[in-house]
């Protein structure tokens, strides 16, 4: 009898060091969950800068980590509201957690200057912009050129003529026809490399010829203000809206009315808003925080936003402008 209870305790004690294991163990996908949705009040300083009494703006964030052997083997071990996705959705071929953590803090980096200059542009200060080239900030997966382009690098010619924005760069790659080589010209980690990758038809019209890759104006910025933003060991860019309307905030424009707003989205040099991922965990973020509204960018991010709102206010924005319009002229919003 003592022999089996001592069998039984020892098998136990290697099942536990057996799941112990295999929860350590990471396996091939990443797993994106919820994060906790932080007020920016003092993560944001702005010289000069005096906020508005009540409320706070507040900034999401999606924690991604690889998935444990044990969570792919009892999927109901994964966290409430997460999502897993395969690795080259987060690492494409050839590039490394550490490449990708250094993209994504120069990510954040670029986000952080924009979401500034967007602000004070729109708050009237004058902000001196000297275009330099098209920032690459995304590359469709389904084309030639996701093997040689990266988001961050600067195109600043093709085939040897210089491009210094995204409209001239899109002049040039029209100039060719679909299937055709280009020679483009990047700055990458402070060096010059030419890359040559085919066209591809645009899907919206076929005789026009795109590499398919999404720019933004890449300039050199100089800010009339003194502005530090400090997210920490946080990255990417998704963070620039929720800047723009802090800096808005600090500067004495009332965008919260006494109420708790979130917001996500990337921001161009134009203050456009464009499409970040995640969208379901940070709305349950956000949710579960207690926020009062949650500003996404439009389309298909507002669509996964109101998907998971349970009742909290979703309002897509398609611009800072138009964002800091609704938040400043709309009635209390809680």
């Amino acid at each position: 009898m003592k022999r089996l209870a001592g069998t039984a305790v020892a098998l136990g004690l290697l099942g536990l060091a057996t799941a112990f294991v295999l929860w350590i163990l990471p396996a091939e996908e990443f797993i994106f969950t919820p994060g906790s949705p932080k007020p920016l009040a003092d993560k944001v300083e702005v010289e000069g800068g005096r906020p508005t009494a009540g409320g706070s703006v507040y900034y999401v964030d999606v924690l991604v980590r690889r998935t444990s052997r044990l969570e792919d083997l009892l999927p109901f071990l994964r966290p409430e509201g997460s999502t897993v996705v395969p690795e080259q959705a987060v690492l494409p071929p050839g590039t490394s957690e550490q490449e990708r953590d250094r993209e994504t803090a120069a990510q954040m980096e670029r986000s952080e200057l924009v979401a500034s200059a967007v602000a004070l542009r729109e708050l009237g200060y004058d902000v001196q912009a000297t275009p330099r080239g098209a920032v690459v900030i995304d590359v469709a997966l389904d084309v030639p050129a996701a093997a040689k382009i990266e988001p961050g690098d600067v195109v600043v010619g093709v085939d040897g003529v210089p491009v210094r924005n995204p409209g001239e760069l899109r002049r040039e790659i029209g100039r060719r026809r679909p299937g055709d080589d280009v020679e483009l010209t990047v700055q990458r980690d402070g060096e010059a490399v030419s890359v040559v990758v085919p066209t591809v038809a645009n899907p919206a019209d076929h005789a026009r010829p795109i590499v398919g890759i999404s720019v933004d104006l890449e300039a050199d910025i100089e800010l009339p203000l003194e502005i530090e933003i400090d997210l920490g060991s946080v990255g990417g860019p998704s963070a620039g809206l929720p800047f723009a309307l802090e800096i808005a905030r600090m500067l004495g424009r009332n965008v919260t009315k006494g109420c708790d707003i979130a917001a996500t989205g990337e921001l161009a040099l134009d203050g456009s808003v464009l499409t970040v991922g995640g969208l379901k965990q940070k709305t349950i973020g956000a949710r579960r925080t207690g926020v009062d509204v949650f500003l996404v960018p439009v389309g298909q991010n507002a669509e996964d936003a109101q998907a998971n709102a349970e009742g909290m206010e979703i309002v897509p924005v398609e611009s800072f402008q138009q964002a800091l319009q609704l938040l400043t002229t709309s009635s209390r919003m809680c």
